[in-house]
């Protein structure tokens, strides 16, 4: 048995497996109406919170728990 061979048995027998513990699960189709990359990206920056002036920085935050 080569490598190759090796390596489809393998990934055979552990889809086997997962198959009877969980169940087929199939991918839904990709519909018409996804988001572009550009469109993802626009959203993100529109969601995107900046912390007021003076806020304290994570690190701040993480220094402040160790001190605790």
């Amino acid at each position: 048995m080569t490598l190759d061979e090796l390596k489809v048995f393998v990934d055979a027998a552990i889809d086997e497996r997962l198959t009877r513990m969980l169940g087929h699960f199939e991918l839904p189709e990709t519909s018409q109406g996804d988001l572009t990359w550009d469109e993802i990206r626009q959203l993100a920056d529109q969601h995107r919170w900046t912390p007021p002036p003076g806020a304290k920085s994570s690190q701040d935050f993480l220094r402040e728990d160790r001190r605790n």
